[in-house]
């Protein structure tokens, strides 16, 4: 039992020394793609964790994003953290998805608020805006086509 618990306890500082190396590769590196990928999972932690409190953010969205933030947390992974470059790649999947799911749910803009890196990562991981649909007064009343009458096809008679 007590071998388990030093096994244990080893592994906790691993852990926790690892993530310490990655908040200072994020804070170190010049700007670049390596900078980027050193603190994505940083900032994600930080925007779970201000967005878990955010009273904008719906219940549904909230649960995914909580499930996200544990699963970073967790020390049990799909692929196993000390695997070099392939790693960290189910902690970024499981977030890429709630984030695209809270995109979906919650104002971007209160997503950018709550993210403390880049803008344009997370603008990137959210896709595009969905485009809001505009009314054009000129174009008259829509016929069965769906088109207005300003968009139809001129007949020659």
């Amino acid at each position: 039992m007590r071998d388990w618990l030093i096994g244990l306890g080893v592994a906790l500082v691993c852990l926790i020394a690892s993530w310490g190396v990655m908040v200072l590769l994020a804070r170190r590196l010049p700007p670049g793609i390596l900078r980027d990928l050193a603190a994505f999972i940083p900032d994600c932690l930080t925007t779970v964790r201000r967005l878990r409190k955010d009273p904008r953010v719906p219940r549904r969205a909230r649960i995914a994003i909580v499930v996200a933030g544990l699963w970073l947390a967790s020390p049990i992974d799909l692929i196993p953290e000390f695997l070099p470059v392939i790693g960290p790649l189910d902690d970024i999947v499981v977030v890429a998805l709630a984030l695209r799911y809270a995109g979906r749910q919650v104002p971007r803009q209160v997503l950018l608020d709550a993210w403390p890196g880049e803008p344009r990562l997370l603008l990137r991981l959210l896709g595009p805006a969905p485009a809001e649909p505009t009314a054009d007064p000129a174009a008259g009343p829509a016929d069965e086509s769906g088109r207005g009458s300003a968009g139809a096809v001129p007949v020659d008679r």
